[in-house]
């Protein structure tokens, strides 16, 4: 007997079409799932190589690359306290510099992610880049949050910053990373109500995963895509859009916002 599931198995590593073993699903079904189980734990707990990545980075020729770390002092601090992964363990001594664009290289929830995806997704991104966008040296965070790259990308005076950062693993997806833009990053302080970016003025581009998600030239086309729009607006979030997968229709106008 054909198996009506298997053709759409092969196109989605989703957990579809399981079977039955009585009342359950079979053993083997049972097996896999406590195997993705413990990949995506794992995931989560296994540190980032950060002598590896900083070696990787270095050799894009953007700059010697920079580490910092987050106020949470370990990974289950990290995992029990988002707040501490969002603000910085010490002052950030990365001075002000001339770049427009901050490039964050952070953690996050999946170092596995970052290792795999951070620097292909690079390669593909600076030559995609204008002239005119100038990035700064990439810096390295550890038991980090997106909005750490807040932090970073004020202290080094960018306008715009850029956070690649692994993102909360799945049952079918424990390598996946996302692209944060945020335009004049604006630091938060634990436990103030000081001026913070919120998470509505980010854009995002997740799931950059290949073959499963989206690859590096598709992610990196999406992207700088996002960073020409906000350097024609000034803003990101819900006042940018992406326009890199679509064309206008004949005869139609378009606004400014309506390009990105």
């Amino acid at each position: 007997m054909s198996d009506f599931w298997e053709p759409l198995r092969r196109s989605t590593p989703a957990r579809i079409g399981l079977g039955r073993a009585g009342n359950s699903v079979p053993t083997a079904e049972v097996l896999a799932f406590g195997a993705a189980h413990a990949a995506a734990r794992d995931a989560v707990h296994l540190p980032l190589d950060v002598e590896a990545l900083v070696e990787a980075l270095d050799g894009l020729g953007l700059g010697t690359p920079r580490v910092v770390a987050s106020a949470a002092p370990d990974r289950a601090t990290y995992l029990t306290r988002p707040d501490l992964g969002r603000v910085p363990g010490a002052d950030l001594e990365l001075g002000p510099g001339e770049a427009e664009v901050a490039v964050v290289v952070a953690d996050g929830l999946s170092a596995e992610a970052v290792a795999k995806h951070a620097v292909p997704l690079l390669e593909h991104l600076v030559p995609l880049l204008d002239n005119a966008t100038t990035l700064a040296a990439p810096v390295v965070a550890t038991q980090a949050r997106v909005a750490l790259g807040d932090h970073i990308g004020r202290a080094l005076g960018a306008r715009l910053v850029l956070v690649l950062i692994g993102e909360r693993p799945g049952l079918s997806s424990s390598d996946s990373l996302g692209a944060y833009l945020t335009w004049d990053p604006q630091p938060g302080v634990i436990s103030t109500s000081s001026i913070h970016r919120l998470d509505s003025a980010r854009n995002c581009v997740s799931n950059i995963r290949p073959p499963h998600g989206l690859d590096h030239a598709t992610a990196a086309r999406t992207i700088a895509s996002l960073v020409a729009g906000a350097r024609a607006l000034g803003a990101t979030g819900v006042a940018l859009k992406d326009g890199s997968f679509t064309a206008p229709l004949p005869g139609a106008t378009t606004t400014a916002t309506d390009r990105f």
